[in-house]
């Protein structure tokens, strides 16, 4: 009985937070975004430019399209159809109970989480879409559609409390901006575009059959030492996201995997190795990989010494972005106008969606607007992920990063390192490539400890 009256004092707690949570963030959408008219914008390998003979700055939410030329107003067009087609993964609450928790909400602790989150799904966006894929309603979702969220969160926040009082289930209210996609003759690319969209989004469900949701994540993450209710660092994440992407069983998945970083050092042909290993269906083929490098920008704050190198990474077409943000708060960055990085943020609690139903609702996986911040308010700790297709693309990458990393270096080290040959061959211990079910070798906790603790050598 006691056990029972806890379970209803946490269901309660839960709900309270969820609704405070839910209102403490709902601004960030409503918040208008400007960006300078004459210098160019990135995101994630593809640049804008809106420059004009008059200098100012631009919304990138339509407000004053009249305002400018018609070039320049199709060129924000372009790259607000280029962001929203991203998918953003936030807050979510009411979903299924997490095993071995009372929580129905990832609200306050799974920031982290979902910026990984985001980083994967950018990684399987440029696996099964390609980087030119955009979503045909993308500018369907206009700015209206944040003003009726954060209006809607008001009304949440009271029902909460209500179902709470009467140990009754929140009550769903349902906003009136959500539309149906609008159903178009599609020819055949752009049906199969669509079916891989909706798969992908899927993959990320929160329910615990989701290969990528938060219940799976959670679950590789406890046998790091993580619960659900913690706060995971973009290593850590890294490392979850690494065995999700190898436990996974959809055949479609087959074609992927994911290699993390050792010490900030990546080992040539482990990557290849992994590359190259066998698929499930028994055909020896290359697969895709996306790599994960945990890095530190710094000591206690960011060295502006890297922004540089940062903004290199997201000019590149394969990097698939950056697990990061403030310190104890995570964001997705996915590109940067002069010194702001742009980025998304999942500090947003949205209602649970069930991404099994046929034609579920897209919108709320799509961010309706860009934000952006100082690259010196960034957190030093940080995951940048890449994104190669083959060997050979991965041995152009390597090329080509090393020596964005030699010419952005200031110091003797850079920020981290390609080498030729196995992990092994350096005396390092290092993860078989079918390894037992565990999450992390000896070695790599050691190292994640560092990462988490925040105690780094710096060089």
């Amino acid at each position: 009985m006691e056990a029972t009256g806890t379970d209803e004092v946490e269901k309660i707690k839960s709900k309270f937070m969820s609704a405070w949570h839910n209102m403490k963030y709902s601004w960030v959408l409503k918040t208008k975004t400007y960006f300078s008219r004459n210098s160019p914008v990135f995101l994630l390998g593809k640049c804008y430019h809106f420059k004009t003979d008059e200098s100012g700055e631009l919304s990138t939410d339509g407000s004053n399209f009249d305002k400018i030329n018609t070039e320049i107003s199709g060129n924000v067009e372009e790259f607000r159809k280029d962001f929203i087609s991203r998918i953003w993964l936030t807050y979510r609450e009411e979903f299924p109970q997490i095993k071995g928790s009372v929580l129905t909400t990832d609200c306050g602790w799974g920031c982290t989480l979902r910026t990984g989150q985001m980083l994967l799904a950018q990684g399987l966006m440029l696996h099964f879409l390609g980087r030119a894929w955009v979503w045909p309603d993308a500018l369907d979702i206009d700015s209206s559609d944040s003003e009726s969220w954060t209006a809607h969160t008001v009304k949440k926040l009271t029902a909460s409390f209500e179902a709470s009082l009467t140990a009754e289930r929140e009550p769903k209210i349902l906003s009136n901006h959500h539309r149906g996609t609008l159903k178009r003759n599609w020819d055949e690319s752009e049906r199969r575009n669509e079916v891989y969209h909706r798969k992908i989004i899927s993959w990320f469900g929160d329910s615990p059959l989701a290969a990528f949701g938060l219940h799976q994540l959670i679950e590789y993450g406890k046998k790091s030492g993580k619960i659900a209710g913690d706060w995971y660092g973009p290593a850590v994440v890294a490392h979850i996201l690494r065995k999700a992407v190898e436990e996974a069983r959809d055949p479609e998945l087959q074609g992927v995997t994911v290699y993390v970083a050792q010490d900030c050092t990546v080992y040539s042909s482990d990557v290849i190795d992994r590359q190259c290993s066998f698929m499930d269906s028994g055909k020896a083929d290359t697969k895709a990989v996306i790599i994960l490098v945990p890095v530190r920008l710094g000591g206690e704050r960011t060295n502006m010494d890297y922004l540089e190198f940062v903004k290199g990474i997201l000019s590149l077409e394969y990097c698939v972005g950056i697990i990061g943000g403030k310190p104890k708060q995570s964001y997705y960055f996915a590109g940067f106008q002069d010194d702001s990085l742009i980025y998304m943020d999942p500090h947003y609690c949205q209602s649970f969606v069930d991404v099994s139903i046929k034609d579920f609702p897209l919108e709320s996986f799509h961010c309706p607007s860009p934000k952006k911040m100082s690259f010196k308010k960034m957190d030093p700790s940080c995951t940048i992920g890449f994104y190669c297709r083959s060997v050979q693309d991965f041995e152009k990458a390597s090329e080509e990063i090393t020596k964005m990393l030699k010419s952005s270096s200031k110091e003797k080290y850079p920020l981290f390192t390609f080498v030729k040959g196995h992990s092994r061959d350096y005396d390092f211990a290092s993860s078989p490539l079918h390894e037992e079910n565990y999450l992390f070798s000896e070695d790599e906790k050691k190292r994640l400890k560092r990462f988490s603790t925040e105690e780094f050598v710096l060089l």
